[in-house]
């Protein structure tokens, strides 16, 4: 995009006490009384057609149940009053333009799941949008504008040389009422564990008031480049108390760079590990002199770390040079570093630092899952099982730890019989299953009574049915 030159000089010089001294030698006293009116108007005009508004639509399913569900003898009259019903949801947020033929990033739970999506920019044109990568987990989406073209749009800022301090404008457009500006400053970095997700959750916290609908939007420096995406608040009372949280700008470039490239996934490099931060026990348990770094505490044997030499017991201080204290920041790190190359990364063991070169790659797809579909004729129809691998355990999200069959889908009977996805099946009808044709086999062969014996989050689990 076109910048005017002395937008953000005007800028940094109207609260030129929270720029480090090293932005203050290179700035100029304002030369006139209008020079120091403009306040962040300059920057606004540039910044702000480059933030749109989105409109989705979302289509669920309304899980309605009768009141005589559990009844043996009504069930089967008010049966079709439960039924789920498609519902169509209205979602507003916000998005920004990241290139002038109309890739525009915003968050996962504004577009990630929508049928129908509109955009409209800051002068009032309409697109239709097509998301072409979304990612639950970091709650980001990709989307583009048909036959958009020549589209003002915002730089990506390095979000690892972002300080707390420093000045932001927050842009987006709040409870539906048109795009607003809020302004604050960065507050605090490496924020961790603030949202759901899969443990994803890493973040540049701000000041800048960020309320619904801001989510997608724009969080900006003095120099108009993007920081950050707004996706969230801290809060209480379902309003803003000064406390948002916004992703930063290095992974959204990986995730236009996975985009471009054809992805519709988001891929990123499998760690393979457990951890928890060093604190100061820890440290002064293992002779460090600093309370730094993340203690890996469970390592998968097909590890990528294993392969470059690390152990349990190690401490990770840092990813190509980046600190790193907690397993969210582990992920931050490799995701931005993006898949098919190598990262630097320090360890501290038994006193002594060295810094070792990691392959990224994805979690691997052996031994096969070989995932199995049992058959209308089966006792457990539409029932998905498959071998556990590295790619299922990330998948599903189970223990490092976990091996044998899952069910990666319960399909309808088994689960109204409380049969759940990501159960490991440990025997059927008390005989011990390792691979998923054992299952299919001794599902067949059941007779009048069947027991799975299921281990769930680490609890044994016994399920009786009646054929």
């Amino acid at each position: 995009m076109v910048r005017t030159p002395a937008t953000a000089l005007l800028l940094s010089l109207a609260l030129s006490t929270a720029l480090p001294l090293t932005a203050l030698a290179e700035t100029k006293v304002p030369q006139s009384q209008t020079e120091i009116s403009l306040g962040f108007a300059p920057l606004v005009k540039e910044a702000a057609p480059a933030v749109v508004n989105i409109y989705a639509k979302i289509i669920t399913q309304d899980q309605g149940r009768s009141p005589f569900a559990n009844d043996p003898f009504f069930d089967d009259f008010f049966r079709q009053f439960s039924k789920p019903q498609p519902r169509v949801q209205n979602s507003l947020g916000s998005g920004v333009i990241l290139s002038e033929d109309g890739i525009v990033v915003s968050n996962y739970h504004v577009v990630g799941e929508a049928s129908d999506i509109r955009v409209v920019t800051n002068d009032r044109r309409e697109y239709e949008a097509e998301v072409i990568l979304a990612d639950q987990a970091s709650d980001l989406a990709i989307l583009r504008l048909k036959g958009a073209s020549g589209l003002p749009f915002l730089a990506l800022r390095n979000s690892d040389e972002v300080e707390v301090g420093e000045l932001t404008l927050a842009i987006g457009n709040p409870f539906g009422v048109g795009q607003t500006v809020s302004s604050g400053i960065i507050s605090g970095l490496a924020r961790t564990g603030t949202g759901g997700g899969q443990g994803f959750g890493y973040y540049i916290q701000t000041d800048a008031p960020i309320n619904p609908g801001n989510s997608g939007g724009a969080l900006i420096d003095v120099n108009g480049d993007l920081i950050g995406i707004n996706t969230r608040i801290l809060s209480r009372s379902g309003g803003s108390n000064g406390i948002g949280f916004a992703i930063p700008a290095n992974l959204v470039r990986e995730f236009v760079r996975q985009a471009r490239e054809g992805d519709t996934a988001f891929r990123r490099p499998w760690a393979g590990m457990t951890g928890q931060p060093v604190d100061a026990d820890l440290a002064d348990a293992m002779g460090m002199e600093r309370v730094d770094g993340m203690l890996i505490s469970e390592l998968h044997p097909q590890s990528p770390f294993v392969a470059a030499g690390f152990e349990v017991g190690d401490v990770v201080l840092s990813v190509d040079g980046e600190p790193v204290n907690s397993p969210s920041e582990m992920a931050f790190r490799l995701s931005v570093s993006g898949l098919g190359g190598t990262s630097e990364v320090t360890r501290v063991r038994n006193g002594q630092m060295e810094t070792l070169e990691v392959t990224l790659s994805e979690a691997p797809d052996e031994p096969a899952a070989q995932p199995i579909q049992l058959s209308d004729k089966t006792p457990m129809p539409g029932l998905v099982v498959g071998q556990v691998n590295p790619r299922v355990i990330t998948q599903m999200q189970l223990p490092l730890s976990a091996t044998g069959v899952v069910v990666m889908d319960p399909g309808p009977y088994a689960g109204r019989g409380g049969v759940m996805p990501g159960d490991i099946v440990v025997a059927v009808n008390g005989e011990a299953v390792e691979t998923p044709e054992d299952v299919a086999r001794l599902l067949q062969d059941s007779g009048r009574w069947l027991q799975l014996d299921l281990v769930r989050q680490g609890q044994r689990v016994a399920l009786r049915f009646r054929l």
